[in-house]
């Protein structure tokens, strides 16, 4: 009789393979945030504009993935040595594109820049000439974004003090670290700023001001696809927030360790976090409008997701609830900020969603953090600073740039697309299309509006 032969399994091997994987997986989820972006900002832009949005929303990843892998991965490598005292070395930053060894964590990566890069397109639809888009998507992709990368993740300027003696040199100078988990600023703070930046520089939609420069609605085309698309990108948001946490079993004395505490946090955080959201929301609107509006209580619902993602492993559960409460409760006041008082066409409202809350909920980090053992403790007065000052320098880094981006592509093409061309509608214009042809006839008739304040980040008159 042959005795059977016990399987011997290294645990780190398996640790390691299993981690691999459920990277792959979540890269997959965040991935499907980018039919969540196409269909939220699809559905409040006019019907005339909606092939135009989603060619944007295409390029965003298509030609966003091959620029992030042959420039912007490699050159937050650099930035991180430049900031931080560390030895240059070129060739290792660009190391990744000959590793397979490097392959799954660069696709993981790529997925966040590309988030960053969608979010723009929110902000400039409608009137911005696809030319000069294409240039600011390679902007965003190959320096705004992997520089942002380089000051934190990557271990730059921002990033605290190591026990080797390396450092980001702010992060080493204040004692500790910038904390943000999963990109509450360096992904959506970069494309919210970047968004209102562009917004300004390409100027308002014809007919969004009246001539004494008040706000006039410009109703979008389906409330249907914008709320859809408010829920698919909650669903990858699971990616976004709890793919991050990328170990989920852990290797240690020759035994496996589930890591089942630190992703219920995670995911218990995002949960409220952006139930709080939607709910204060949805009571200012019915405040401020008479009745509960269900496209802002769309975009608390992602505000409230914004504030918690770099949060999520930081901060208690009820710290959560109050982060996600305070951004949401703040959509609607601010977006009439942004529009009445700065006059700003910001279409899909990206910056008060992913710019302002990004903001808010990255510096009060350590006014709610959270012990190991699940308590509640204030992280100090150290780490505050270190949070106003990361959210300070990425803010003023991303508005810079982003100028300049713009300013080289209106060089170049002009940042806007003509009156008659805005007229008649992108779809028409910039690619000689119409989406919906049993309504827009042309491209110069519009389909029914279906909102009386016209999409998202549209208001009633305050009349």
């Amino acid at each position: 009789m042959v005795g059977a032969t016990a399987l011997q399994l290294d645990p780190t091997a398996v640790a390691n393979s299993i981690n691999t994987v459920w990277v792959l997986v979540v890269s997959f989820l965040i991935f499907f945030m980018q039919p969540g972006f196409a269909l939220l900002e699809a559905g409040q832009v006019r019907a005339k504009n909606v092939g135009n949005v989603l060619m944007k929303n295409m390029t965003d990843w298509a030609l966003g993935v091959l620029t992030y892998f042959v420039v912007g991965a490699g050159l937050a490598g650099v930035v991180a040595a430049l900031t931080s005292g560390s030895a240059l070395d070129v060739m290792g930053a660009f190391s990744y594109v000959g590793s397979a060894g490097s392959w799954v964590s660069w696709v993981f990566g790529a997925v966040f820049a590309m988030t960053a890069a969608t979010i723009v397109s929110g902000a400039v639809a409608e009137r911005m000439d696809f030319k000069a888009y294409v240039l600011f998507v390679v902007a965003i992709t190959a320096v705004i974004y992997p520089t942002v990368q380089g000051l934190t993740w990557a271990g730059g300027l921002l990033s605290g003090p190591t026990p080797n003696g390396t450092g980001g040199f702010i992060g080493s100078a204040i004692g500790v670290g910038y904390l943000d988990f999963a990109g509450a600023t360096v992904v959506h703070m970069v494309g919210g700023l970047a968004g209102l930046v562009g917004a300004k520089m390409v100027g308002p939609r014809k007919g969004r001001f009246d001539g004494n420069g008040n706000s006039q609605p410009i109703p979008g085309h389906s409330m249907l696809l914008a709320v859809l698309g408010t829920l698919f990108l909650a669903f990858g948001w699971y990616g976004f927030n709890v793919g991050t946490q990328a170990t989920v079993l852990s290797a240690s004395d020759g035994s496996l360790t589930f890591m089942g505490g630190a992703l219920g946090q995670v995911v218990l955080n995002t949960t409220l976090g952006m139930g709080a959201g939607a709910v204060a929301a949805m009571i200012v609107s019915a405040s401020w409008q008479g009745k509960p509006d269900p496209l802002w209580a769309a975009n608390g619902l992602l505000a409230g997701l914004v504030a918690v993602t770099g949060a999520v492993p930081h901060v208690t559960w009820w710290g959560a609830l109050i982060l996600g409460a305070l951004v949401g409760a703040l959509v609607l006041p601010t977006f009439r900020w942004v529009v009445d008082s700065l006059k700003i066409d910001d279409v899909c409202g990206v910056f008060v969603v992913h710019g302002s809350s990004g903001a808010i909920g990255t510096i009060l980090i350590p006014v709610f953090g959270v012990t190991a053992t699940g308590g509640y403790t204030f992280l100090g007065v150290d780490q505050l600073l270190m949070q106003v000052v990361g959210v300070i320098v990425i803010g003023v880094w991303t508005v810079i740039a982003t100028m300049v981006a713009f300013k080289i592509a209106g060089a170049i093409w002009g940042l806007r697309v003509s009156e008659e061309e805005e007229e008649l509608g992108l779809d028409e214009s910039e690619h000689g299309v119409s989406v919906y042809p049993e309504f827009v006839a042309g491209g110069s008739r519009e389909g029914p509006t279906v909102s009386a304040d016209g999409g998202l980040a549209e208001e009633v008159s305050d009349d």
